[in-house]
């Protein structure tokens, strides 16, 4: 298993999107063309870039040969989803299992996710099957890609512990959540002898502490974090469950990596587990392409944060990433308490 690259597109052409078999359970529901397939490969390599994580190209180990896609997408309504499709020649032997057991090490020991899901047609039982065989729940019905589909969760908790190798691009990298606001040890190192590393020294805020911490480690040391808390927050004066996410930061040797990414796209499901409606963070104009890449979104709104000596409007510009479909304020945001 490796992650899907552009090359891939006749390979996933004549393995998944020319089989009807295997396309009638998919989105589109029927073959297509190579064009097709070069979308959708193009679509899995900016998924990798946005996230640190994404689909796999899989290949049978004594041939090279490839036997179709496994993986984890990202879906900004929904969450983490597990996704197979084979060619028919791969199917009924263990494959699936064996692949979607590999990336769910990767999502809970690797990247600490909180949950996956899975959605599957109803008729699919070859599919739903292999979901029950890697410990997924029944967990309702959702619309996904317009269609009506059965979802299933998988927790950290059902996993039993197995020992499998994905090449996801040679990183050692381990992702780790921990309550409260981080190791004082681990802020140093990340700081590497940096006075002001956020560039908000000169705000003179006062910060809320962190509720939740994620730790990016690679080769025994910390090289990247983030903080979130969840509040219930005023948008336009009717209260919303909100996450507010702060403190990320990356070590100057590991920077231009997309770690900082992995690290935002975990936050953001956490805080969706967590019953947060919408995500939240306060940052300077020069990390506005960054957020808005990753598909957070710039409110244009007053954002009122409390400080020792009163309330006052925040001097940063606020992104958001809506979790549940909710509207963005047009009149005014009050975070209810220190900004973070």
């Amino acid at each position: 298993m490796e992650p899907i690259r552009r090359e891939d597109s006749d390979d996933l052409f004549a393995a998944v999107v020319s089989q009807d078999s295997v396309m009638r359970w998919l989105a589109t529901g029927r073959a297509d063309s190579r064009s097709a397939a070069e979308a959708m490969c193009d679509d899995h390599v900016v998924h990798w870039t946005r996230h640190g994580y994404g689909d796999f190209a899989v290949r049978d180990a004594a041939t090279q040969a490839f036997l179709g896609r496994v993986g984890l997408r990202n879906r900004a309504r929904h969450g983490v989803d597990l996704g197979f499709a084979l060619h028919p020649r791969a199917q009924g032997r263990g494959i699936a299992g064996e692949a979607g057991r590999a990336c769910l090490d990767l999502a809970f020991r690797r990247l600490s996710l909180p949950v996956v899901f899975a959605f599957v047609l109803p008729g699919n039982t070859a599919s739903i099957s292999v979901l029950r065989r890697l410990g997924a729940q029944a967990d309702g019905t959702v619309q996904s890609s317009g269609l009506h589909c059965l979802r299933y969760r998988f927790v950290p908790a059902a996993m039993a512990a197995a020992e499998h190798v994905v090449d996801d691009g040679g990183t050692d990298l381990q992702l780790v959540h921990a309550p409260g606001s981080g190791s004082c040890d681990d802020r140093a190192a990340l700081r590497d002898g940096l006075s002001d590393p956020f560039g908000t020294n000169g705000l003179g805020l006062v910060w809320a502490d962190k509720q939740h911490t994620l730790t990016a480690v690679s080769e025994g040391r910390p090289v990247a974090s983030g903080g979130w808390l969840l509040r219930d927050m005023a948008f336009d004066g009717l209260p919303r469950r909100v996450a507010g996410l702060g403190g990320v930061l990356v070590h100057p040797a590991y920077r231009g990596r997309g770690i900082a990414r992995t690290v935002i796209s975990v936050a953001v499901e956490h805080a969706r587990a967590a019953g947060a409606e919408t995500m939240i963070l306060l940052c300077r104009p020069d990390l506005v392409p960054l957020y808005t890449q990753l598909g957070w979104s710039r409110l244009s709104v007053p954002v009122t944060v409390q400080q020792p000596d009163g309330a006052r409007i925040s001097p940063l510009i606020t992104m958001v990433y809506d979790l549940a479909g909710l509207p963005h304020p047009t009149i005014g945001a009050d975070l209810r308490g220190l900004p973070f």
